[in-house]
Order: structure tokens, then sequence, then C-alpha cells
């Protein structure tokens, strides 16, 4: 984190590292344009509809991700992008208007309303190490224990999701 950013996570971290087969320069912009985006982030069996994306700090990515069973809305706010090195963002389930919202799974009323996430690029030999780490901010004792039992899960979740980045990258190259 910069002196900018110098909030720091509650608890363990969630960390995530995938190396895929592409210049960095091509796995940071899957991250910048909304129609890359689409194409690739969220869950297996989600399609994602892009509302909003501001690829700046202090801009917002606002999304919907839908399947047969219905749809959930999440946020990014943008803290700081270093092309093509680094994206810190704060990701939120919201509303439709972009409002800050509690999980809408069951059983996950205390999961953290903000959870400050930062990705990571390092590229050696044309492939790019990818490294998630995150964890939640402004939370109470038993969001950040919440968050931290869902490792297991996130794991899973963001494997799926750095699956289908993987084919993005391959049907693109």
């Amino acid at each position: 984190m910069t002196a900018a950013n110098a909030e720091t996570h509650q608890g363990e971290a969630l960390v995530i590292t995938r190396v895929f087969d592409a210049p960095r320069e091509r796995v940071f912009q899957a991250f910048a344009e909304a129609e890359r985006l689409a194409q690739w982030w969220g869950p297996v069996g989600f399609n994602i509809e892009v509302k909003k994306l501001e690829f700046r700090a202090g801009g917002t990515f606002h999304y919907c991700m839908k399947s047969p069973a219905g749809e959930m809305w999440g946020r990014f706010t943008y803290r700081e992008i270093v092309a093509p090195e680094r994206i810190v963002f704060v990701n939120s389930f919201s509303n439709p208007q972009g409002e800050i919202t509690r999980a809408p799974f069951p059983g996950f009323h205390l999961w953290p309303l903000e959870v400050l996430n930062t990705v990571t690029f390092e590229e050696s030999g044309g492939k790019t190490t990818l490294t998630l780490r995150g964890g939640p901010i402004n939370a109470t004792a038993e969001e950040v224990a919440m968050y931290q039992s869902g490792f297991d899960s996130m794991r899973q979740g963001f494997g799926g999701t750095w699956d289908q980045l993987e084919k993005y990258l391959e049907r693109t190259a």
C-alpha cells in the first residue's frame, strides 16, 4: 500500500496467486475495459452486465451478475491504479443504484460490507503472475471472522474466475 492507501486489512488477508501465459499488459488490460471485463469477471455460470466502469483512482466499477437463479449486484471503488503493475480497490455487494448492501446469501449477514483488494501483475518470460490480496476494512470482529471462514470458498470462486480470464486471454491472443 502507498501512503495514500494506508488503511490496512483487518485480520489475515486472503492471498491467491495465478500464472497466466500472457504478457502483463494484456492481463492488466483485461481489467481496464468494460467489454473485456464482461467476458470473464465473476462466478462461473453468471453473465456480467457492466453498468459503469470508470477505470481510474476514485472511479467505480458497478456490475450485475446474472444467472438462471437470479441476479446479484456488486461494485468496486478504485483507490489506486498503476498500469500495468497494480490495481487497488474496495469491493462490496450493492443494489442496482450502486449503494453498498449486505451479501445476498442466507447466513451471510455478518459478511463485511467492504473488502480492500490489491491485485499485482508481475511478468517473467512472457507470463504474468497475478496476485490478489484482500481483507475486510471498517469491519467488526465478527465480520472479520466470517470473512476468514470463507477463504476456501473464495479460493474456489476466484479459481473459476481466473479460469474464465485464462480462456478469455487464449481466445483473444
